[in-house]
């Protein structure tokens, strides 16, 4: 009996982690396609080029990239900066949920740790996985970042993987570190 492998969608983002969050789960067993988010006015392709460099090595099924940045520059020039991250990961994940619904792709994967960053506290993950209605695989949440580097080079992703993400390039100095879906709603409504 041919069993079909589950179909998951993962958020690349470029960086370390995302990058070995999908090899994770196909180790696992899933079938991953990918997507990248860009910011075209401030990327200048970098971080695609990474992501499609990742992708053919890990051999993903596919990669698709979509450009957010009309949004996010929305987000950093009309909001409060410091909700940035927040509010840019609630927007890929519901980008990713439309995408993983028109490919009848059932989970999406992230590449987030455990307070690593500061949409990574458990308060704000609350916050952005309310965002969506779909599942989302968070394989590295327990790891620290030396056993994610460690499996980077492991998998031989780490050196395309060093240098800029895409939600890095806009985001704040001093980011808030603990929200609530209440405040973040506020926000999204202010640029709808």
């Amino acid at each position: 009996m041919n069993k079909e492998k589950p179909k998951a969608l993962l958020l690349l983002s470029g960086g370390i982690d995302s990058a070995v969050a999908g090899k994770m789960m196909q180790e696992k067993g899933m079938q991953v396609t990918a997507v990248h988010y860009i910011i075209k006015l401030v990327s200048k392709g970098i971080t695609e080029e990474k992501c499609r460099e990742i992708s053919n090595k890990l051999g993903f099924e596919e990669l698709i990239v979509k450009d957010i940045g009309k949004e996010a520059l929305r987000i950093t020039e009309e909001l409060n900066r410091r909700y940035y991250f927040v509010l840019t990961k609630r927007l890929m994940l519901r980008e990713a949920e439309k995408i993983a619904k028109e490919k009848r792709i059932p989970y999406l994967i992230s590449g987030e740790a455990m307070s690593q960053v500061s949409s990574q506290t458990p308060w704000n993950l609350k916050v952005i996985d309310e965002a969506v209605n779909i599942h989302v695989i968070r394989p590295l949440i327990g790891m620290n970042k030396m056993e994610i580097i460690n499996k980077a080079k492991e998998y031989g992703t780490y050196e395309a993987s060093k240098g800029p993400e895409t939600c890095d390039l806009l985001g704040p100095n001093k980011p808030v570190t603990r929200t609530s879906i209440k405040k973040v709603k506020e926000l999204e409504e202010e640029i709808k």
